[in-house]
């Protein structure tokens, strides 16, 4: 019998929750069918004040969990290096270690570990997010994000991205040589059971005949601004009768909410400026005919995933992985960024055209899992055997 291969996993706890948690507890549980998975989680990731959902730092929001088989540490403290140490010493027995890239808050932890473990294990880093938009705009973190980038990325083996698009990006961005990253998709968000629409939309107290849904945090990239102008100039018998629900915590974005509270049909709209708890989930998205995605740039979305789970009509923007992390989604209709026009014409569309759409196969975590395993598997395999 094959002995499995070794495999730890680093990324962020349930503790400072985002798409990247459910991320890390969904690829953990799907490599445990064919590795040995460990996973090691952060447990203080940053000053809590830093973090922008900060007033929610260790609510208990989510219900997702990792397998009984999958042995899970949450060490890692922004402040400690003896937390450092602790995870290095449970990292050096891998075969391989998979980092979690989402945010440079983390960089620094990252560079501690490849250090301690003085790359005696080939280390995989997967982008979610290749250049964030918020780290950019303030010069002290775009700085120190550069700096620290460089020295993790040369200390790296192999890069992982999650579309053709982020490949090229990665490249161009950090001059990674194209054959040293691989693109693996992102799985499905299929956890959230699918409610009857009409008791939904009783929970929400929802009566209208067409429901629109944002959902997932709000800032500028989004283009929740360009929805709610082009929900305004919607023909007057389908404005009447729709609601545009916008759901998810506003961090950067200020002005879209005050868009939505000078609207002309701010009756229209409901919005739930909050963090939205796992047992809500299947609510908004069993209420809703459809989900908006209008983004001004994008790697991937996760919300994206949880929509094709539902089976819902989803109208995405041309940009970034967006666009090719829903190809292979029959529910999706693509319109061009910043266009307003293009994506009112879109809504009436898909709000006269209604249905639901089967899931993607592709995107199955028991297909990722396969694709990650062969991809870990033929790194261990190119290693130099000891006393070789």
């Amino acid at each position: 019998m094959t002995q499995k291969i070794q495999v730890v996993l680093v990324g962020p706890s349930i503790r400072f929750l985002s798409g990247i948690s459910y991320y890390t507890i969904k690829l953990a549980n799907a490599l445990s069918e064919s590795t040995d998975t460990s996973v090691i989680l952060f447990h203080h990731m940053l000053p809590r004040k830093f973090f922008p959902g900060w007033k929610r730092v260790g609510d208990p929001l989510s219900n997702e969990s990792f397998r009984a088989d999958v042995d899970t540490r949450e060490l890692l403290d922004w402040y400690s290096p003896i937390s450092w140490m602790k995870a290095a010493h449970r990292m050096r027995k891998a075969d391989v270690i998979i980092f979690q890239w989402w945010t440079s808050s983390v960089a620094h932890m990252y560079f501690a570990l490849q250090i301690l473990l003085l790359r005696k294990v080939p280390i995989v880093i997967e982008y979610h997010e290749v250049v964030d938009p918020l780290e950019q705009s303030i010069l002290p973190i775009r700085v120190y994000s550069v700096l620290m980038g460089r020295l993790i990325r040369n200390c790296a083996d192999h890069f992982v991205v999650h579309s053709e698009s982020d490949r090229t990006l990665v490249k161009e961005s950090y001059h990674i040589p194209h054959e040293k990253v691989m693109v693996i998709p992102h799985g499905l968000y299929d956890q959230y059971p699918v409610l009857e629409r009409r008791n939904a939309r009783e929970a929400l107290r929802i009566t209208d005949e067409n429901v629109i849904l944002f959902f997932g945090l709000l800032r500028p990239y989004k283009g929740v601004q360009n929805l709610i102008e082009a929900f305004n100039s919607l023909p007057n018998e389908l404005l009447h009768s729709t609601r545009l629900l916008i759901v998810g915590e506003a961090w950067e974005d200020k002005d879209a909410l005050a868009c939505a509270e000078k609207s002309p049909n701010m009756e229209k709209i409901t919005i739930v400026n909050r963090y939205i708890a796992d047992d809500e989930v299947p609510v908004y998205f069993s209420a809703a005919d459809l989900i908006a995605l209008p983004y001004t740039r994008a790697s991937q979305s996760g919300v994206a995933h949880i929509a094709m789970a539902f089976g819902l009509p989803i109208i995405a923007t041309k940009v970034g992985g967006l666009e090719e992390g829903l190809r292979s989604y029959t529910g999706a209709l693509f319109i061009a960024p910043n266009n307003k026009e293009e994506l009112k014409r879109a809504l009436v569309q898909r709000l006269r055209e209604k249905g639901s759409f089967p899931p993607p196969a592709n995107l199955s975590w028991s297909r990722i899992g396969n694709k990650w395993t062969s991809f870990l598997s033929s790194i261990v395999n190119l290693r130099p055997k000891q006393g070789a």
